[in-house]
């Protein structure tokens, strides 16, 4: 039986979306890195996840019920960071890590943990906000050659942190399937 696979992420406005994809497209054109531009921007809030289709609607009525204490918040973008790892490297744009962020991040794998133990992954309890803008079929030597220039490149933003999101991937893309609104 085929499973669903999900995560859950925080997504900025369009405006920042917008400037994020410019760099998923720079990283398309000159370093031949398309992979990321499947994906709309996100800070990963859960990790992706499978789950068999007849646990759908449960998941769904887990992710309706969650109580989140936390309050409409702002977070920073600031500039870029890499994990360089030796077979697939990844390039993001930097999160700022601040209370609200972590809070909410927190409250959301400790009530996932509690009603799924063992989908939680070590990438979960170590939370490490970004925004991904290169992945997957970057190559060692395109990673090289890109994080000589971007290692240096100055980018901010602000995003309003008022909602977060579900996501289900259909065989093709992800899509936004459930939504809170931060109160």
């Amino acid at each position: 039986m085929k499973e669903n696979l999900y995560f859950i992420a925080l997504i900025p406005q369009q405006r920042v979306s917008e400037e994020i994809t410019i760099y998923k497209n720079d990283f398309a054109t000159r370093f031949a890195s398309k992979k990321a531009l499947k994906v709309m921007p996100h800070i990963t809030i859960k990790s992706p996840f499978r789950f068999p289709p007849d646990y759908h609607h449960h998941l769904i009525k887990w992710f309706a019920s969650l109580y989140i204490t936390e309050k409409p918040f702002e977070i920073e973008l600031r500039n870029f960071g890499a994990f360089d790892s030796r077979k697939n490297p990844v390039v993001y744009i930097d999160v700022v890590m601040n209370m609200p962020l972590y809070t909410l991040q927190n409250e959301i794998i400790r009530s996932f943990k509690n009603s799924y133990p063992t989908h939680i992954q070590n990438t979960d309890l170590k939370f490490k906000p970004h925004i991904t803008i290169a992945y997957r079929d970057l190559t060692p030597e395109k990673f090289r050659e890109a994080w000589k220039e971007y290692k240096y490149k100055v980018y901010n933003a602000l995003v309003d942190a008022d909602s977060f999101h579900l996501l289900q991937h259909d065989t093709k893309q992800w899509n936004v399937i459930e939504t809170i609104h931060l109160k």
